[in-house]
């Protein structure tokens, strides 16, 4: 087992009924790597993200975290931190409030709470509207606060489960780009749940394809790029991905022109 990797997931497998989700996967994920994990809907990449953090038991398998087994941890003790699909704001609550709730329950933070939600809001650039609620924000400005929230409560591994798909291009690409500095300035390990080929190999340092319960290849953008494992990568993964990388250049060609 390598030390450097901060996680070692070791034959996981996850079934409902007759359906086997996941198929004993194994990898490692590096100590401060971005990782997307990419494959279409029902190929099993949200079961595995909710099996990593603790909120769905695994049938079979292990999985370590810096060399210590938290297969059965609690999903508060994993010292990890998710940022969902639909951000889970409290509604009712401003964007200080939705920072600072989780810093309350917290020991270690508890008595400066207020400090560290302001800090993390300024960070993410919404100062401005710290006392707005999620009601008045763009779709940006809301996954911005999903992200201040959880980088408050400082945990050495963020997954996220596919947070940018219900943002417009443009947004996305700012998005992108803010979430990789943040991730480089803070030295967080990130595992990035997608569906868009082209957002995974944007963002990534490695990326794994899944395919109905099974990793198909996990490897650099640039080793898929050129060595795609199977038919099935060179489909799904690097002919859409052209499609894609197409379709955005034809958006930032547009763009460019109106401004």
């Amino acid at each position: 087992m390598d030390t450097l990797n901060k996680l070692d997931i070791i034959g996981v497998s996850k079934g409902y009924q007759k359906n086997d989700v996941l198929k004993e996967i194994s990898f490692e994920v590096k100590n401060g790597e971005f990782l997307s994990i990419l494959g279409p809907s029902g190929c099993g990449k949200t079961t595995l993200l909710r099996i990593l953090i603790g909120l769905l038991e695994l049938d079979t398998g292990r999985i370590l975290k810096d060399g210590v087994d938290i297969t059965h941890t609690s999903a508060d003790q994993r010292g990890m931190g998710i940022v969902f699909q639909n951000y889970a704001l409290f509604e009712n609550m401003t964007v200080f409030k939705n920072v600072e709730y989780a810093l309350k329950f917290h020991k270690e933070t508890k008595g400066n709470a207020k400090a560290i939600a302001e800090e993390m809001i300024e960070i993410v650039g919404l100062k401005d509207h710290m006392q707005k609620k999620p009601g008045d924000l763009s779709g940006g400005q809301q996954q911005r606060v999903a992200i201040a929230r959880t980088l408050a409560l400082k945990p050495d591994i963020i997954l996220l489960d596919e947070p940018m798909s219900a943002l417009d291009v443009a947004t996305r690409l700012t998005m992108r780009d803010e979430l990789k500095k943040l991730q480089v300035s803070f030295g967080t390990t990130m595992i990035y749940v997608t569906h868009d080929q082209e957002e995974a190999f944007a963002l990534s340092d490695r990326v794994m394809i899944m395919d109905q319960g099974e990793i198909s290849q996990l490897a650099t953008p640039e080793e898929i790029c050129s060595h795609p494992a199977n038919d099935y990568v060179q489909t799904f993964v690097l002919d859409n991905l052209q499609e894609k990388v197409d379709s955005l250049a034809k958006f930032v060609y547009r763009k460019n022109r109106e401004s």
